[in-house]
């Protein structure tokens, strides 16, 4: 996720989970490191001061619903779903790295990859749903299918709507960059339209921002 540069903390990352042998515990394992999805705050919000900022799984939920409003049949939307609701996975593990923390992209791509493998051979042993999972993030990570570049897409789209939501709850919040790293790289016609709407709906509240406040009676 992308924001201001500023200075990082060191990221704390839990251990990789040890299998103890037991498929029933390290599936409960699996589940309960789902919740830090739920509690890890995006790291694009933390750094521009939002309160209350939005989870990973926050992100993911909507990108999901959002996958399952598009028009275009030629998309296989089941995947696609699924797809959002995985491919911020690995952040449980590993946390949301944004660019500013200096982190080499093959480095994040490696840690990701690392903490996938945790979870579906030490957590999942393998399981065939534990190998749907990985596919499905793995067809994400590798942007080679119609339905990752959609994904893709949708994340991007998700985070502007986002930036836009954050700009109306706080007046004087100006999130300029999370629409540059955006929106304008959206390949899928029907979500760049999408994009295209959010943009106009955020002239228009800047417009009414900057009229006398007689005028908005």
């Amino acid at each position: 996720m992308t924001g201001q540069p500023e200075a990082q903390p060191k990221r704390h990352v839990p251990p990789l989970y040890k299998s103890s042998g037991d498929s029933s515990s390290d599936r409960l394992a699996f589940f309960h490191i789902l919740e830090r999805l739920k509690t890890q705050k995006r790291t694009g919000w933390v750094d521009n001061k939002i309160p209350n900022p939005e989870s990973i799984s926050d992100h993911m939920y909507r990108m999901a619903v959002l996958a399952m409003c598009v028009s275009d049949q030629t998309l296989d939307v089941s995947k696609c779903v699924m797809m959002a609701v995985v491919h911020d996975l690995a952040e449980a593990q590993v946390g949301d790295i944004a660019p500013q923390e200096g982190i080499p992209k093959a480095e994040k791509q490696r840690r990701e990859s690392e903490a996938m493998q945790n979870f579906v051979h030490e957590m999942l042993h393998d399981s065939p749903a534990a190998l749907k999972i990985m596919s499905l993030w793995k067809e994400y990570e590798d942007q080679a299918t119609p339905e990752a570049r959609f994904v893709k897409d949708l994340d991007r789209f998700e985070m502007a709507a986002q930036a836009l939501e954050y700009e109306r709850a706080h007046d004087s919040q100006t999130l300029q960059t999370f629409f540059d790293s955006s929106i304008p790289f959206i390949r899928h016609t029907e979500v760049r339209e999408w994009g295209t709407d959010l943009l106009r709906e955020r002239e228009e509240m800047l417009a009414r921002k900057e009229q006398p406040p007689d005028v908005w009676l």
